[in-house]
């Protein structure tokens, strides 16, 4: 990232965003600060997205508690970062390919090649790769997915109850797609390019 000298980051922040980033947890607005703590506490940073959030702590509330919640699910996590790969792309969002791109591959463990494979729709793992194929049938019907596809998760091995994590995986997913594409919020993860929203 090139800061014009002269201009501090968070005003470089703030001018390529079309949302106001508060600067700091203590910037935030003062229901956001104790969930901005403890984003903090669980990543060491808060990125970008929080902090963009927190301009309504009710939505980084919601937010927050789906995704923890979605976390004690059935899913495991790497199926969790393929599905949002598979949805970043699908959605052009630059920010969340960038963040899940970093996630999956460090915390993961996700290689460079299942990445690409995500980012297609794919898995090299079966079972995921059913997962990933009903995630990305579900963006592109909008939900409205066949008999046949449900069969084909289902017959991967995946339960009813899992279904439904999948689903609400590429509804949180698109959440953040749709909140960062309006907002443009400046990546601060290693910068990972969408081929086409």
């Amino acid at each position: 990232m090139i800061v014009a000298s002269g201009c501090s980051l968070q005003k470089w922040i703030n001018a390529m965003s079309r949302l106001r980033i508060p600067a700091s947890i203590e910037t935030s607005p003062a229901a956001a600060q104790p969930l901005l703590q403890a984003v903090k506490k669980q990543l060491g940073m808060v990125p970008n997205l929080f902090r963009l959030v927190g301009n309504s702590p009710a939505a980084l509330e919601g937010y927050l508690g789906l995704n923890g919640t979605l976390a004690k699910g059935a899913l495991e996590a790497p199926t969790r970062e393929r599905i949002a790969l598979a949805v970043a792309e699908l959605n052009g969002c630059e920010y969340c390919l960038s963040a899940h791109s970093f996630i999956g591959k460090n915390l993961a463990k996700l290689s460079d090649v299942e990445i690409a494979a995500n980012r297609n729709g794919r898995s090299a793992d079966a079972k995921a790769d059913a997962a990933v194929g009903f995630a990305v049938k579900l963006v592109n019907a909008r939900g409205h997915v066949s008999d046949a596809d449900i069969k084909v998760v289902k017959d991967a091995g995946y339960d009813d109850a899992q279904v439904i994590e999948i689903v609400l995986h590429v509804a949180l997913n698109t959440l953040t797609n749709y909140v960062n594409e309006v907002a443009k919020t400046a990546i601060d993860f290693p910068a990972v390019a969408a081929r086409a929203a």
